[in-house]
């Protein structure tokens, strides 16, 4: 099975008075990066659905999966799905690293091994800025994401405690488990070493934008970018390691969501913080593992909207 689909589930002012769901790109300009390396001409991809009220109260940021796409997620937005797009604002937002935003792939300034690491945090400090400097927005009603964007929110949830009413993490996890961590570097190792002779063709024949031996060349580096940073996730980091002291920050209502047979994501520490911060927990059926989020998506569907509509 290709290593993606192993770890897959996992503007203006006129496009906030409307709905727009056509891909945007927000300019950062420079964006810092916690290891103190410099994002140059740093852009953010989103798409935009439904209408953010009078009181700007009803805007629900949805985070993506490993190498998931703003696309990939407005399958998931809309009437009966995980988020009602006719009660609220829905900002889907492209994370860093995944070929739409600022990536190895398709930076001018710092194209593929120049493109700087970034972390968990790094992508969270992006669409922060993006939803306050782009968008207008202080405060939102919720961060949702699956999976990898599971783990966002959980960063969200910490970092920015006030930022947000409600949180909604599903098969994410607040750390990166040991095992988790190997097996990720070593996911991220073996795409780099699939597409080495296809980058080496690319760049020998220059092959065409859109060819499949084009798109394998420059997919595994923004793979390997976004792999980096999830084995390197732990959201205990800024309290020195105490997730005791990181559950405490936690201010907003919080909903996480798990599968106890996943196999990509530990549920063990989601669960454990989940416990100390308060958080409703759902645990779906488990017959489909990491993938409960398909198998189950009624569950996971209806839950995630009447938790949002209290």
């Amino acid at each position: 099975m290709h290593l993606r689909a192993q770890v897959a589930p996992l503007f203006s002012a006129l496009a906030l008075l409307g709905c727009s769901s056509r891909q945007q790109l927000g300019s950062l300009g420079e964006c810092r990066l916690q290891n103190g390396a410099v994002l140059r001409d740093c852009r953010i991809g989103y798409r935009t659905f439904g209408r953010l009220d009078a009181a700007r109260s009803n805007a629900v940021l949805v985070v993506s999966w490993s190498t998931g796409t703003s696309a990939d997620l407005s399958r998931q937005l809309g009437r009966e799905r995980l988020v009602d797009t006719s009660r609220d604002f829905v900002i889907a937002v492209d994370a860093l690293g995944n070929g739409v935003s600022s990536s190895p792939s398709n930076s001018t300034l710092q194209p593929g091994d120049a493109f700087p690491s970034f972390t968990v945090s790094d992508m969270v400090e992006t669409q922060r800025r993006l939803l306050r400097e782009v968008l207008g927005i202080e405060r939102i009603k919720a961060v949702v994401g699956i999976s990898f964007g599971g783990m966002q929110v959980f960063e969200w949830a910490v970092a920015h405690p006030s930022s947000m009413e409600a949180a909604v993490a599903i098969v994410g996890t607040p750390k990166t488990t040991d095992a988790e961590r190997r097996r990720w570097r070593s996911w991220s190792q073996e795409m780099l070493a699939i597409s080495a002779p296809w980058r080496a063709a690319s760049a020998l024949f220059r092959l065409e934008p859109r060819s499949a031996f084009h798109e394998l060349a420059i997919d595994a580096r923004d793979y390997a970018r976004q792999a980096e940073a999830i084995a390197a996730h732990d959201v205990s980091a800024r309290f020195a390691g105490s997730m005791e002291s990181a559950a405490r920050a936690v201010r907003a209502r919080m909903l996480v969501v798990l599968s106890p047979t996943d196999e990509v994501v530990d549920p063990a520490p989601a669960l454990a913080f989940a416990r100390l911060c308060g958080a409703q927990v759902v645990m779906l059926n488990g017959h489909c593992g990491h993938r409960d989020t398909s198998c189950d998506k009624e569950t996971l569907f209806t839950t995630v909207r009447r938790f949002l509509a209290n």
